[in-house]
């Protein structure tokens, strides 16, 4: 079943996905799934501003209805820290940032998004191969220190040609995503800080709105 779906490609087929990544507390979490998001990230990243820990993460992700994913999102964690936060997390899938290998990524037995960073010298059909049983690829833009969320765009004229689900990430907004989606037409699209205020990780429910309106629009 592809990820973000929950059996509800019926309904979405139609569409572009929205994931609204970095949530950090419930009532965000709700704001998400009420303005139409289709799934929330939950960044288990220690030196991000938008991790936090397995308490708050089970109650955002009992914060979600039915029908919107909980994507836990790590960078190069090992197996025994993932296993015990979803001992204590109910989520439906993973999202690695890391160097992680696909071995690694299909240990957990929940469909897993790999995130490629969009770095100028990428082979992306090459990088694919190595992930055959990934649900959908993360196309966010490379840093030589953070692992996402810089808030700013790659270079869209480097958009693979791929039959794999493709999630574009990197400074979207709700003043760009229509145009995004027009010219890249991404399986899903990937925010977090473009819905933020001014505190990181904390989520602009009117900015939340705009977006998932925008990008359903287009």
């Amino acid at each position: 079943m592809p990820v973000f779906s929950h059996g509800a490609d019926l309904v979405a087929a139609a569409r572009t996905r929205v994931k609204i990544c970095g949530v950090t507390t419930p009532s965000d979490a709700r704001a998400a799934a009420d303005a139409g998001a289709d799934a929330v990230g939950i960044n288990f990243h220690p030196p991000s501003p938008r991790s936090v820990g397995p308490l708050m993460a089970a109650e955002i992700a009992a914060a979600l209805p039915p029908f919107v994913a909980a994507v836990g999102v790590f960078v190069d964690p090992d197996v025994d820290r993932v296993r015990r936060i979803l001992d204590r997390v109910r989520l439906d899938a993973l999202q690695f940032c890391g160097d992680e290998s696909a071995e690694f990524c299909r240990t957990f037995g929940l469909p897993y998004i790999k995130v490629a960073a969009m770095a100028p010298d990428l082979d992306f059909a090459a990088y694919e191969t190595r992930y055959p049983d990934a649900q959908a690829f993360l196309l966010d833009t490379h840093d030589d220190d953070l692992a996402g969320g810089t808030g700013r765009p790659f270079d869209w004229s480097t958009w693979p040609d791929s039959d794999r689900r493709l999630i574009l990430a990197g400074g979207l907004g709700p003043d760009n995503v229509a145009v995004a989606i027009s010219a890249l037409q991404p399986y899903a699209v990937d925010v977090a800080s473009g819905v933020e205020g001014d505190v990181k990780g904390r989520k602009d429910a009117e900015l939340v709105r705009r977006f998932v309106e925008e990008a359903v629009r287009a």
